[in-house]
């Protein structure tokens, strides 16, 4: 099942129309309110959301999938108006695993939903990943340093969690954009670089734990 929440009655029937037409179930409603009445997370594949709606907007919307266990890791793509690189970031950091601008044609946004529904989730349950005093508990999505626990944003978590995965590995940031932000995801190569200076310096004395390769990318020793 594919939720489409938009208040544009003509996108929202144009939108579910080609979905059931590509053979995907879909349904849609025009606010957050509606739809959460009607949201059963077990039977989600993907969430398509707008951001500009009226009451609790998108980004409110997605910030309550992503609170949610039984939802926090359904894929949500974001489709607005909103074009700039800050709205985007904006987005992805508050969980989104894509994001397309109005308008847009429908081939287009087929291939985004088959482009993440691609993507399989890794387990992110099991023992916790640690390296010196870093631990990542990747189920309850919780890192802490230090025994002290990091208050992390959702994107900053994954990239943490990335480079865990691969330590030892050196992580270039076109890879590092793939996997946390999405293949063919619309956002620069710098936006790693202030993911990792932003988590170097929540970490504290252990971000330097996070070691750059230049020329490259990352890598956690």
């Amino acid at each position: 099942m594919i939720y489409f929440i938009e208040d544009d009655n003509s996108i929202r029937d144009l939108v579910l129309y080609a979905l059931k037409n590509s053979g995907y179930e879909a349904e849609g409603y025009p606010d957050g309110h509606s739809f959460f009445s009607a949201f059963k997370p077990g039977q989600a594949e993907l969430i398509l959301l707008d951001v500009m709606l009226p009451g609790d907007d998108g980004l409110s919307v997605l910030r309550k999938i992503r609170a949610n266990s039984s939802s926090d890791r359904i894929p949500v793509i974001m489709v607005t108006a909103l074009g700039s690189e800050f709205d985007k970031v904006t987005a992805l950091d508050a969980g989104a695993d894509d994001y397309i601008t109005k308008p847009f044609g429908m081939m287009e946004l087929l291939a985004r939903i088959r482009a993440v529904l691609r993507r399989v989730p890794e387990d992110k349950a099991g023992a916790p990943l640690s390296a010196g005093d870093l631990v990542i508990y990747g189920d309850r999505r919780v890192a802490t340093a230090g025994g002290r626990e990091i208050n992390l944003t959702f994107k900053e978590f994954e990239l943490l969690l990335c480079l865990m995965e691969n330590r030892g590995r050196v992580m270039s940031r076109d890879k590092l954009l793939d996997i946390v932000w999405g293949i063919g995801c619309d956002v620069e190569t710098r936006t790693v670089d202030v993911h990792v200076r932003s988590l170097r310096q929540k970490l504290g004395d252990t971000g330097a734990i996070i070691e750059t390769v230049r020329g490259v990318g990352y890598k956690i020793a």
